[in-house]
């Protein structure tokens, strides 16, 4: 629990029904609000009756998360931090912490307050996890659980939140990106109009700017939107209006992809139309059909139809109907 609505909402729906509970705070970054207890967990716990423990973290999340985000970041690359931490922190350090302790179950559950589903299904004969869409698709957070590996989805729970209740929970945190600033020096560079080689404006560092992102460059008569980033030179390139032919892609090629079943990747990877689904690059956007190819060490993806604003880095997450079925790290954009 960090004592937001959505964890301390899904604390109580599972408080009102017969499970041995006790809530945890992941103690992921070094602050603490103005009452010296981490982001109101305590507070919640306290109406809820339930006991809180604090598990620390903070070096785990540095070194897997933050870090490699940092790198990203310098690199003119878009990283998606929330996805690899609830990988590598939320349902990977934490929940093997959460199984050592002799203070708890040999198999602990563990809930959280992402909207979002899991079903078992047989698969030739054994029970397996799939982890699916919420009833209501606006609030679909599968995408940032979509590294999850299965072993992990395995004893997660996603409470139905379909009430609020008046409990005393705090905001959630700005993203990390906001951040970046403080760890990385300004890198003064110019902004180049990508039809006509002027240049149009200056950037302080390319973690500024996303593929697509508005570059809010003042005294021009149109709009212009990052279409490039050329990194050795620090340079970024921009296109005027929101639906310029450079602002689009057609393929992308993904790394270290995770197939949540990773013993059992589609078969249709290997077949010559490939795997037909859908997808998603981006948390809030509607999904897009695609195919899908197994190339070397590599995933190639063709989309049906062209799509806007696509950059390294982004995590794509793959969906057939409402199974999602895991994601992986753009590289390439074509």
């Amino acid at each position: 629990m960090f004592g937001g609505v959505d964890s301390s909402v899904a604390a109580k729906l599972l408080a009102d029904k017969d499970y041995d509970l006790s809530a945890v705070f992941m103690h992921n970054w070094d602050t603490r609000d103005e009452s010296g207890s981490d982001h109101g967990c305590e507070r919640v716990c306290r109406v809820l009756e339930l006991p809180c423990k604090m598990v620390d973290l903070s070096r785990e999340y540095w070194t897997r998360v933050f870090e490699p985000s940092l790198k990203f970041w310098e690199s003119g690359i878009t990283p998606n931090p929330d996805v690899w931490c609830n990988k590598e922190v939320k349902f990977g350090v934490l929940l093997d912490r959460l199984t050592e302790d002799p203070g708890l179950s040999d198999t602990p559950w563990l809930a959280t307050g992402h909207y979002a589903n899991k079903v078992w299904k047989s698969h030739h004969g054994v029970l397996r996890p799939r982890l699916l869409r919420p009833r209501d698709v606006t609030k679909d957070q599968t995408y940032y659980l979509s590294s999850v590996r299965e072993r992990s989805l395995s004893p997660a729970l996603f409470p139905e939140l379909a009430v609020k209740w008046n409990l005393p929970t705090v905001a959630r945190q700005e993203s990390m990106g906001h951040m970046v600033s403080q760890y990385i020096p300004p890198r003064p560079e110019p902004i180049i109009d990508l039809e006509t080689g002027l240049q149009v404006g200056e950037h302080t560092g390319p973690w500024d700017f996303t593929i697509g992102q508005g570059a809010k460059v003042r005294g021009l008569k149109e709009k212009t939107f990052v279409v490039k980033k050329d990194i050795p030179k620090n340079i970024i390139y921009v296109v005027p209006g929101t639906d310029h032919s450079a602002l689009y892609a057609q393929s992308l090629t993904i790394r270290d992809w995770t197939w949540i079943w990773a013993d059992s990747p589609p078969i249709e990877l290997m077949h010559p139309g490939g795997l037909k689904a859908r997808m998603k690059f981006r948390h809030v956007m509607a999904d897009t059909d695609f195919s899908v190819y197994s190339d070397n060490d590599c995933i190639r993806i063709d989309f049906n139809e062209s799509q806007k604003a696509v950059a390294p880095g982004q995590v794509a997450t793959v969906y057939i109907e409402n199974w999602c079925l895991g994601c992986g790290t753009t590289v390439e954009v074509t």
